[in-house]
């Protein structure tokens, strides 16, 4: 575990830093360094052995390090002392309120920011409207003593990705800003973008060990193709490509008795629907009618284990933790609502622990460790195959009548619905705390050894 230290600001002493005796692992230090600002300066062992680190006041300003009661941690490198991390959150969808800047999410990132002095790093929040290009620094939203404040901050040692949605992650400017602060400044930037589901597939059929995790999946391309499919698994899904939520998901079956297809969905009035017809290209020609194919997948249905006759599959979190290692830190089962095509919350689904589905021991056990190797196994395998740095994901995978495991879903920015359970509660601080103490694992990695995390 690395060590943190609190931080004074002094009004007594000029030109001048003092550190833990234990903390200087080197004999000269020549400068200190606040995110991406840095500057010349005495740097002594402390004279009363004090496991503090004390920078004068105009150290201070001159670093725009901010008088908030954060342990910090000390990285060293090339003379260089580092104090932080500063990690910098990026994300749109501001506000004039300064009870709520970010809208409804404000909550979301008033607890994210509340685990900042656990984890020993310091957090804000920014989007491109925050930035001073030509200064060098961001006017950055921390949430301190129970309210946000905008404190003006240097450019951050590391940031974290927290955009919206796709829509958000399209913007031209959005774009830019991810280029220019890490080609430019070299700041590492983790959990960038939304994954592709095609993408995906594509990428983790070519091994053999995930391959058997990975439904059939095709970019629609024919109702041919889709016939050959239901004649062989049953049924199957058509879902958007880049789609979210569960939004757009539509379960086609094929009864072979009647030799008719139904449709379940949900509408946009927020019903779940099943609809019969007689061929499958009424049926397509009807329920898409005013979506565009070309931008939906067809995908293998698989007929999962059930509870009280209705389907269930897994959410599963993945972060890595302050080491850089992917760890599990969350398994919840999600239960289908009636009629329903997901099993998503908001489609009636309902959260269940392991515990609430599997009452024996023994099941429990076999179910939770046969789903988190499956979820490590992915996650290093996206982590490898896929561009940018990932520090946390969420799956959703389902368990077959057979036992098998199977991977329907990735997110990069999962949401957090699971943790509404009462007793999941303890995962959604784990989550969270991990999301930032990665922050310090990568920042400290790009100070002390750049080469590995700018291959």
């Amino acid at each position: 575990m690395r060590k943190q230290y609190q931080v004074e600001i002094l009004d007594d002493i000029s030109g001048k830093v003092y550190i833990p005796r234990e903390a200087s692992q080197i004999t000269k230090l020549s400068k200190i360094a606040f995110g991406t600002q840095s500057l010349d300066t005495l740097i002594e062992n402390q004279p009363n052995s004090r496991p503090i680190i004390s920078l004068s006041k105009d150290v201070a300003e001159e670093l725009k390090f901010p008088n908030i009661a954060i342990p910090l941690h000390l990285f060293i490198a090339d003379e260089t002392l580092y104090i932080g991390p500063l990690v910098g959150i990026f994300t749109s969808g501001f506000t004039p309120f300064p009870i709520r800047p970010i809208g409804d999410r404000s909550i979301f990132f008033t607890k994210l920011l509340s685990v900042k002095k656990s984890v020993g790093a310091m957090a804000f929040v920014f989007g491109e409207q925050h930035i001073n290009w030509e200064q060098g620094t961001i006017n950055g939203l921390f949430f301190y003593q129970n309210g946000w404040k905008t404190i003006e901050v240097p450019f951050p040692n590391v940031i974290y990705d927290r955009l919206p949605n796709r829509k958000s992650e399209r913007v031209a400017e959005h774009k830019q800003i991810k280029d220019r602060l890490q080609s430019e400044y070299l700041i590492p930037w983790y959990n960038p973008g939304f994954f592709n589901k095609l993408e995906i597939n594509d990428r983790l059929i070519q091994d053999d060990n995930l391959a058997k995790l990975l439904p059939e999946t095709h970019p629609f391309v024919s109702y041919s193709e889709i016939e050959r499919m239901l004649s062989h698994y049953g049924h199957v899904f058509i879902k958007p490509i880049n789609g979210s939520l569960g939004l757009g998901v539509h379960q086609v079956i094929y009864d072979k008795a009647e030799g008719c297809y139904y449709c379940r969905f949900r509408n946009q009035q927020g019903e779940n629907k099943l609809q019969k017809y007689n061929s499958l290209e009424r049926l397509m020609k009807h329920v898409f009618a005013s979506k565009n194919l070309n931008r939906m997948l067809v995908q293998q249905g698989i007929h999962l284990m059930r509870i009280d006759q209705r389907p269930i599959d897994f959410r599963i979190h993945t972060n890595k933790n302050n080491h850089g290692d992917w760890i599990v830190t969350a398994i919840a089962a999600k239960v289908a609502g009636s009629g329903s095509v997901t099993t998503h919350v908001k489609s009636g689904g309902v959260i269940r622990t392991i515990a609430e589905v599997f009452p024996e021991i023994e099941e429990q056990k076999r179910v939770e460790a046969k789903l988190a190797n499956a979820a490590l196994l992915l996650s290093k395998a996206l982590e490898e195959n896929m561009e940018g740095i990932i520090g946390e994901i969420g799956f959703d995978l389902g368990i077959d009548r057979n036992g098998n495991v199977w991977l329907f879903e990735a997110n990069s920015k999962p949401g957090r619905s699971i943790f509404k359970h009462p007793e999941l509660k303890e995962f959604d601080l784990l989550t969270r705390k991990l999301s930032l103490s990665f922050a310090v694992f990568l920042a400290e990695r790009a100070i002390t050894s750049p080469e590995e995390v700018f291959k």
